[in-house]
Order: C-alpha cells, then structure tokens, then sequence
C-alpha cells in the first residue's frame, strides 16, 4: 500500500496533520493507498511558496515556460501505461478509457505550449494626439486548482497547463477519491527541475484545505471542476477577497432525436455517451426526447444496445464499457434517484439496480427508464450513472423548450438530417455545448464552457488560456 506525502515548494513533506484518508479500488473495495487529510497549515505553505516563487516564474519567457510544460508531456508518455494502471485502478475506469485519458493529457501540455509565442495584447487607437494606448495581458498571481475524481488527471493539466504558461504558479488540491494518478505525476515531474514554489500538491478534504486556499488573500484565481454545491461553496470562500473563479459544475444533458435522425447513429452515440466510465461524466447525455413517430423503433434499438452494454472489472480483458462506480456513496445515490422515480411512475425497460453478477465493488447496470415526466427528479437532477431516461416529444420547439426547462446548462446534442432544424436548434439551445448527430466530448481546442448553473468561466482552446490572464492598460503620452 502507498502512502503519499504533500508535494510544497518543490519537495515531499509530510503533512501537519496525522490524519490520513484511504483511497479505494471501487472493483474490490480493497485499500490502494493512504493520502494526507490535509491541514489549513499545509494549504498556507503552499500558498506562501507559490507566492514566492510567482515573480521568477513570470520574469521567464513564455517559451522558456512552456518548455516546461513539454517535458511534462514527455514525462507522461514515457510512463503512460504505468500511469493507466494506477488510474484504472483507483477510479475502475476501464483500461482503455484510462489510456485515452493519459495520453490526451500529455497532448494538452503540448498544445498549451504552443500558446506561448500567440499570447497577445492590443493598440488600442486613442482620442488624443501623440498617444498609444497599449492593453496588455499579464498574468493574475497564485492559481489554485481543485481536482474532480472522474477525469482527474486531464483536469489536473486543465488547471496546470494554462496557468504556468501564462505566468501564474499552481496550486493543485487532488479529489480525496482519486488522488494517486495526480499524485504520482508530482513524483515523475521532479526530474525535470521545475523551479520551487511554481507547482504544488496539497491532499486534503476541500472543507478544510480546498476552503483555505479559496480563502486566501495571496490566490489570485480558483478553478473548479465539481458538483453545484461545491461550486457555491467556493464563490463563498472567494467573495471575501473577489478572487475570480472559474468553475465547471453539472450538467443534466439533453440529447434530442428527429424523424429525420440517422437512428443507428443516434443510438448508438446516445448509448456510448450515457454508459462511458458508467455514467459519471458531467457532460454526457442524461435525458433523451425522441420525436414521436420514431419513438418505438428508437426504444428498441436503444433497449437492445443498451442490453449489450459489457459491465466488468476494470482490469477485464474482455473490452468492457463500463466497470464499477467510483464509490459507495455515488452507487447510494444512483439507488436512491432511481427508485424514487420508480414511486414517481418510471417504469425500468432495463436493469434498474446493482448488478448481481459482482460480490464486490459498485457495480450498477446500464438502466433505461420510460414513461418519465419533465417535472421528475430523474429528467431535472443530475444523476451521474448509467441510467438514461426516455421521453416523446411532438415538434422540434417542444423538444427545444423541454431541453432548456432545466437549472443546467454544460452540454447537448441533436440527431437530424435537416440542416435547417439542426441551424434553428443550435440557435435556441440555452447551453455551452451543443453536439450535431455525435457522441457528447469535448475537443481540447475548443472551450468547455457551461450556462446558468454549471458553471462560470470555461478551459480548453484560446479562451481557456485566457482565463488565467488578467488585463492592464497604459496610456503612453509623448510629445
């Protein structure tokens, strides 16, 4: 069993407290590691080396920085199966998702990288003579990173990659779920000498150590990726400072599905987008309308694919798509919503509750829900699991008005073959994302952003950099 240290001003410390959190295998509930609880002493030196170290690292040229951020790249390629591994094995994310993933994330360090030499400012025409006014774009300080535990090695360079190339030093706070891939990253990256102080690693509870590094005076800007609540809780701890935040919360996605819908294609991306690392991505179809008169031929496409769906060990060799919940307390969760929505009158056309076939682990089955209303708990609460409920609608605006009657807004998608209803969606669509005739996943060239409850900010692309910039203007008089 491992046990890991905090990782502050460049070296492993032990923490000030001796408290300590288990991290589970979700597929055979045995312990894989021990990480620090964490205390507001060790966010606080954190935050002070970060401080110290922020003028040096901004002094750097911005290829000189992003230099560093390839080296991360290779560190992570030269280790990616090593690093799979120890993802699969705390998150029971099956093994090739758990590839993907390492290998995405060292191709973001390398795009992030490329953004050093485009980092650009303005000149700005002046209403006076003999005046250029220059608007630059600086760096904000201290960034501080707090980690979601169902992608949290590629959000954890979400966090890292845009922050250090613009200038700012990191502080990343690991989910207490899934820390060790984060965590052995802070191990591999001592070899490239990044300089002290410019990117630390803090476990602990978000109560206690998330909630001081939110706090602080010294942080510049926060950036979550998690649950609502978590979300409100940070703007708490911000507004005492108006520290900027950038947050990533829930999504309740909608897919709708036309008449004129490729339906094999619509099924099957609907299915892959419900079931991929068993449900719990946030910006994954949730909800499904299907037009009325393909209503019956699309349940039972979408019955006997989701039927298919292979439910096994993370480690399984037999290709899975899908392996246990992250843990017990999301498993309950999943149980519970579905079962209040069986008393509401869902009726469950498949699965409906834990799989039998495991003595072990959070395994739940693919579940597919009829006979559900808008106003239920399952259409307007996020769920995060396999589960995908199904309802009819008549006209393309009723589907439109149906997938916007909700607090959400990260992602959603449409199945058509007409380009006009596909043009008139996208314009009336109230969310971030909305996908066209195509699984639900974002491109780390683009901007993952959400409306009105699932977030503030965005990451990814040219915006996504952006955020971790902040402007200043000089107005330069000569005669």
């Amino acid at each position: 069993m491992k046990e890991f240290k905090q990782y502050i001003n460049g070296r492993f410390v032990k923490s000030t407290s001796t408290d300590t959190i288990e991290v589970l295998n979700p597929c055979t509930e045995e312990v894989l590691s021990v990480i620090p609880k964490g205390s507001v002493e060790d966010a606080n030196q954190s935050l002070e080396a970060a401080k110290a170290a922020q003028h040096g690292w901004k002094s750097l040229t911005a290829v000189e920085r992003a230099n560093y951020l390839h080296k991360m790249a290779d560190v992570i390629r030269d280790n990616r199966v090593f690093l799979a591994e120890t993802l699969a094995k705390e998150q029971a994310k099956v093994k090739g998702l758990a590839q993907v993933e390492i290998d995405v994330t060292a191709d973001y360090f390398d795009y992030n990288a490329g953004w050093a030499r485009r980092i650009e400012g303005e000149i700005i025409q002046s209403d006076r003579k003999k005046e250029h006014i220059f608007l630059h774009k600086v760096p904000i300080g201290v960034a501080v990173g707090i980690l979601p535990w169902n992608f949290p090695f590629f959000v954890m360079a979400r966090k890292i990659a845009p922050s250090l190339v613009t200038g700012n030093t990191c502080i990343i706070n690991p989910s207490s779920v899934a820390p060790n891939t984060v965590m052995e990253f802070a191990k591999l990256i001592e070899s490239i000498n990044v300089p002290a102080g410019v990117l630390n690693f803090v476990c602990g509870k978000g109560s206690i150590v998330g909630n001081a590094l939110c706090k602080s005076p010294i942080t510049g800007i926060i950036s979550l990726t998690g649950s609502v609540g978590a979300g409100q809780k940070i703007m708490e701890a911000a507004a005492e400072n108006i520290t900027k935040v950038s947050l990533e919360l829930g999504g309740k996605a909608p897919a709708i599905v036309c008449a004129d819908a490729n339906l094999d294609l619509a099924v099957n991306a609907v299915v892959t987008s419900r079931v991929i690392f068993s449900g719990q991505v946030c910006n994954c179809a949730e909800r499904v309308y299907v037009e009325d008169s393909i209503y019956d031929e699309f349940m039972d496409k979408v019955t006997k694919r989701m039927s298919e769906v292979k439910v096994e060990d993370a480690f399984s060799e037999n290709n899975p798509d899908m392996s246990s919940m992250v843990s017990k307390d999301q498993i309950d969760k999943v149980e519970e919503m579905v079962e209040f929505a069986k008393k509401e009158g869902a009726e469950v056309v498949l699965g409906g509750g834990r799989s039998a076939n495991h003595d072990r682990g959070y395994f739940y089955q693919p579940t597919l829900l009829t006979n559900v209303k808008q106003d239920m708990q399952i259409i307007q609460e996020e769920v995060f699991g396999p589960v995908l409920p199904v309802m009819k609608f008549g006209t393309l605006d009723e589907a439109i008005a149906l997938a916007n009657d909700c607090e959400y807004g990260l992602t959603s998608s449409i199945f058509s073959e007409n380009f006009n209803k596909i043009m008139h969606a996208c314009d009336q669509l109230e969310f971030g994302e909305t996908y066209i005739n195509r699984e639900h996943f974002e491109a780390i060239q683009g901007f993952h952003a959400g409306w009105k409850k699932s977030g503030l900010g965005g990451a990814d692309g040219k915006h996504g950099m952006e955020e971790y910039l902040q402007t200043k203007v000089v107005y330069a008089q000569y005669q």
